[in-house]
């Protein structure tokens, strides 16, 4: 079976596209995912993106690069958006594009793209922090969910983090039933963080559009920075920076670019049998 394909990144965080209107191909998804997301036997991606339409609105459906299904990712919904613009398929400025956690509103400007991220939630005791022990560590966790679950961990630098062996650990606490993206972060100055992201279903990535958002929405909370809504706030992935900011309907609005990177087919037949 041959799929057509277009391969996006967003800050680093990369997506294999493809389209399938009619939603034939999601039974097969981890399948696929699984076998395109692989870096040396695929395509070599993060996630992977159905491009579907039930209804009006086209919907951004994800896998990530281990087969599971994520409820929404940040910067795939914003090259989703330049997808769909340069396939012809919306016109600009405002789009909008549905995902498992809702529509999302997405507007351009210039080659920049501006998402209605909604309303955050927050579960476990409206905000607090949430202790986790972890092979003897106890770690204060912050749950928010942006659509999706993440967990914002506080720390004091970056640089000193074992990040590779907590980001996994951390993952899979028993706290979050389905796993949870966990931002670690470090707070620069009243309108900036650092965040690195071992993102649920994926590992560590160059950057997570909603894991920034749930990161500049606690910091704020907290008091740890500016009011979202006063202020912008800048996130310094490893791939790059996202501007965050609120909105008096208390949204939390994400800024950020998308890079279309090549188009191909590839026969998913083969990739599989190579495989095995």
């Amino acid at each position: 079976m041959e799929l057509k394909f277009v391969k996006y990144h967003g800050l680093g965080n990369d997506f294999i596209f493809v389209e399938d209107a009619g939603g034939f191909l999601l039974p097969q998804g981890e399948m696929l995912a699984t076998a395109l997301c692989h870096r040396q036997f695929g395509i070599g991606a993060d996630g992977l993106v159905f491009v579907t339409k039930e209804t009006d609105v086209y919907t951004m459906r994800i896998f990530n690069a281990d087969g599971t299904e994520a409820e929404m990712c940040g910067n795939a919904v914003r090259c989703m958006a330049d997808y769909l613009l340069h396939e012809g398929l919306v016109q600009g400025p405002d789009i909008e594009i549905g995902t498992i956690s809702g529509t999302k509103l997405v507007r351009v400007e210039g080659e920049r793209y501006v998402v209605d991220m909604g309303e955050p939630d927050f579960p476990f005791s409206q905000g607090k922090a949430v202790e986790v022990l972890s092979h003897g560590m106890t770690w204060n966790t912050h749950p928010v969910s942006m659509g999706n679950p993440h967990a914002v961990v506080f720390v004091d630098d970056l640089a000193e983090l074992d990040f590779s062996t907590w980001g996994p650990r951390l993952e899979v606490a028993e706290v979050w039933p389905k796993g949870a993206n966990i931002e670690f972060t470090q707070v620069i100055s009243r309108d900036r963080l650092r965040v690195k992201v071992w993102e649920r279903g994926a590992g560590p990535t160059l950057a997570c559009g909603t894991g920034a958002c749930a990161a500049a929405v606690v910091a704020s909370k907290l008091g740890l920075t500016s009011e979202l809504t006063n202020n912008p706030i800048t996130v310094s992935l490893p791939g790059g920076e996202l501007t965050i900011h609120g909105g008096v309907d208390n949204h939390v609005y994400m800024t950020g670019p998308a890079v279309r990177v090549f188009s191909g087919h590839i026969d998913i037949s083969r990739v599989e049998r190579e495989r095995k």
